[in-house]
């Protein structure tokens, strides 16, 4: 028996008898994991592939960040990170990098004022050292104008290194101590020092382009993720991509080291049950 909910956003995410909307249909709604992170991987070569430029990948991929997050937040998923740009892609081709960053400022304009109609906070997760000053403007414009979202989380990792983010994480613990605050050094408060403070860590990790390595992304947060590895190049990633991963995320058995029993009564108490 389906909710009258659950059948609503059904008729919002697939066409009823279509390839998507049976996938939708093994995916239970009281099970979704609660925070979703994302590796945006190989639209360099889906570019190549078709005798493109690099940077035309790129431009492709933008499609398949709105219809991630719009499906996510009409799922019920709470938090979306995605993997935009790391500190180790500042080696990549000028004109590439130039690329990229002028395609973060035109998702910003673009896309903020559908964030704030849906009710979707965005923050960005990374060092602010190496970004130009105009387009911290627009993040900034961008993180504030969404900041009342509560319908879903949006994390853009972007100069990101998940190395860095420890490492600042550190020093942010060290500095405080040094100023006289009484901090314990243990995985709790190291948790309230990293950029994702405050959040819940990903209970499912996706990857495109078959790619199996997690790329400096999100080392602390990831201990215990389930990791879900594509073919499909970023550019091609669609909902029926995402159905798949969450139902496939949901026939794994998650024991965080414990018993099968211990593990399903810390899940429940996690999402509320």
């Amino acid at each position: 028996m389906h909710s009258s909910d659950d059948l609503s956003t059904r008729a919002e995410l697939a066409q009823p008898g279509s390839p998507e909307d049976r996938l939708y249909q093994r995916i239970d709604r009281t099970r979704l994991p609660r925070h979703v992170a994302v590796i945006m991987d190989g639209n360099g070569r889906w570019a190549r592939g078709r005798g493109m430029p690099r940077v035309k990948g790129h431009r492709a991929g933008v499609e398949s960040v709105r219809e991630t997050v719009e499906v996510c937040a009409r799922l019920g998923i709470e938090y979306l990170t995605l993997y935009a740009f790391s500190v180790e892609n500042w080696q990549r081709p000028r004109h590439e990098v130039w690329t990229l960053m002028n395609l973060i400022r035109e998702f910003l304009r673009t896309e903020v004022a559908s964030l704030k109609d849906n009710g979707i906070r965005l923050q960005i997760l990374g060092r602010r050292d190496r970004l130009d000053a105009s387009l911290m403007a627009e993040i900034d414009r961008a993180v504030e104008e969404t900041a009342a979202g509560e319908r879903m989380t949006l994390s853009v990792a972007l100069n990101y290194s998940g190395r860095c983010e420890i490492v600042d994480a550190c020093r942010k613990i060290v500095s405080d101590w040094a100023a006289g605050e009484s901090v314990e050094i243990d995985e709790e408060t190291v948790g309230r020092y990293l950029y994702t403070a405050g959040q819940p860590d990903p209970d499912l990790l996706i990857r495109t382009s078959g790619e199996m390595r997690i790329s400096n992304f999100l080392l602390w947060q990831l201990a215990y993720a389930e990791i879900w590895v594509t073919d499909t190049q970023w550019p091609d990633f669609r909902r029926r991509h995402l159905f798949a991963a969450i139902s496939e995320f949901q026939q794994r058995n998650r024991r965080f080291g414990l018993v099968n029993d211990a593990a399903n009564e810390q899940i429940a108490s996690e999402h509320g049950q």
